[in-house]
């Protein structure tokens, strides 16, 4: 799916992730993860480190085919032809690698949980509204495409790709959120650990 969308639907996706972040975060500050264990932790760093990287990388890579085109044309070439919301499938990798970061598999489910939700709703609008735009076309990808997880042997290139090197570098800009939610959850281990923060709950797992 190419991300045209009336506009309300992109500030409702928007304003409700804001919303779940900063809630989660709240809950956050007065939630401790359980005592690192000597395996699952270094684990859990690692690959929730590595998981933001290839988030912020992969929402690049992606509109590199989207950008510009995104209100003007239903791309089903590059990521497109293997999953209908490449950037959603990029985005829900980056939180989850976030949750793995909090130390906890009860954060991380949390986190990976509410993102699908409101990718999941936002979706459904996209859908209605590039039905009725593209009609048939879009009801024959749509049949032919997944609507999220990925599927590699259906992969398809355009012949005559417009790359849009601008929009990619706008994206490493909005990947950065991933980041920052990397700093501030380390923020928030370092003030439990002070003091600073009171540790109401600390979660089993």
């Amino acid at each position: 799916m190419n991300d045209v969308q009336p506009p309300f639907l992109q500030h409702y996706r928007i304003n409700a992730l804001r919303v779940a972040a900063a809630i989660g975060f709240g809950v956050m500050a007065v939630t401790a993860a359980p005592p690192p264990l000597p395996l699952l932790s270094p684990f859990f760093e690692i690959w929730g480190i590595t998981a933001i990287f290839v988030a912020i990388a992969g929402r690049a890579w992606v509109l590199l085919y989207i950008g510009g085109r995104k209100n003007s044309e239903l791309v089903t070439y590059g990521p497109y032809s293997i999953t209908r919301n490449p950037l959603y499938v990029f985005s829900l990798t980056g939180i989850t690698g976030v949750g793995l970061l909090t130390g906890s598999l009860i954060s991380m489910t949390a986190f990976v949980l509410c993102a699908y939700l409101a990718f999941e709703m936002a979706i459904r609008g996209e859908e209605t509204h590039l039905s009725s735009r593209y009609g048939h076309r879009f009801h024959a990808y749509r049949q032919a495409v997944p609507r999220f997880w990925p599927d590699f042997s259906l992969w398809r290139e355009s012949d005559t790709l417009p790359l849009s090197s601008g929009r990619a570098l706008a994206s490493l800009r909005d990947g950065g959120v991933f980041i920052l939610a990397w700093i501030g959850i380390e923020l928030l281990k370092v003030g439990q650990e002070t003091g600073l923060l009171p540790v109401v709950v600390t979660l089993p797992f």
